[in-house]
């Protein structure tokens, strides 16, 4: 089972302002109208891992974005909206006892999202590889990408791409050695 992030980040590691805002994402001019290696990267996923307040976010989008399963976790919501039943299930447990509960389900790879869920995955050394793409703004504070680790986590450079409009987007896979 191979764990992925892959994820937006101010220039200061910010992947939200204050208010879990992440409208500066947007900000930026697209005339390509690029999605900057999104559907190919969704086209190898099975399965997307999100956090509550992640999943409070993608419900204000317009539509709901997802093909793929979408597991929420969180210890606090107790349904999920009936347009999303058989789209969206609610779990909860440890980081292995998710990845576990998911692979037995037959999910392979994972796509894992939102800022607390990342960090107890890189916690629990559950991710496998980061896609980061930053972005050319300062933020100055907000919902920080990465967080305190008892461990280092060495990681292997797998590629960058730089884009027109400023986004650096870098691939690396955790190195086990």
């Amino acid at each position: 089972m191979t764990k992925f992030v892959y994820i937006a980040a101010s220039l200061d590691g910010y992947i939200a302002d204050p208010r879990g805002g992440i409208e500066w994402l947007s900000d930026l001019p697209n005339p390509e109208r690029s999605d900057y290696g999104w559907s190919e990267f969704l086209s190898g996923i099975d399965a997307i891992l999100m956090g509550r307040k992640t999943f409070e976010k993608v419900l204000s989008f317009e539509s709901w974005p997802y093909q793929l399963p979408v597991f929420v976790l969180s210890t606090s919501l107790q349904r999920i909206p009936a347009r999303l039943i058989g789209k969206v299930d609610l779990i909860g447990g440890s980081p292995r006892e998710l990845i576990d509960l998911l692979n037995s389900k037959g999910f392979q790879n994972l796509y894992i999202d939102g800022g607390k869920t990342v960090q107890g995955f890189l916690a629990a050394d559950l991710v496998d590889e980061l896609i980061i793409t930053r972005i050319p703004i300062l933020l100055g504070k907000g919902i920080p990408l990465f967080g305190e680790l008892e461990d280092r986590l060495r990681f292997v450079h797998k590629g960058t791409d730089v884009y027109d409009n400023g986004l650096v987007q870098s691939r690396y896979q955790r190195s086990r050695k």
